[in-house]
């Protein structure tokens, strides 16, 4: 027949913490979100994006001048994708 200690452990129930400090937040207390106010709010003149054309000489600028094996391949592959949606590859 096998001993086999009775442990209480399974009884014990955790406390919800619904105050207090942050854990990580280096004892700093909690605050309402008042400091990101203004994260988010871009207008059209914040924001350039390049069309394919100019984004696939870029690429290719890049690969030409990288001596970064990862980087080189990553281009690549990009390149090929463009390249393969434009029915050129």
């Amino acid at each position: 027949m096998k001993l086999m200690t009775i442990s209480n452990l399974s009884k014990i129930k955790t406390k919800l913490r619904t105050q207090g400090n942050i854990t990580g937040n280096f004892g700093k207390q909690k605050v309402k979100g008042a400091y990101n106010q203004d994260l988010g709010f871009t207008t059209k003149d914040d924001v350039s994006i390049p069309t394919q054309d100019e984004y696939l000489s870029r690429l290719y600028d890049a690969f030409n001048h990288t001596e970064d094996e990862k980087l080189k391949k990553f281009l690549y592959t990009q390149i090929r994708n463009i390249l393969i949606q434009r029915n050129l590859w």
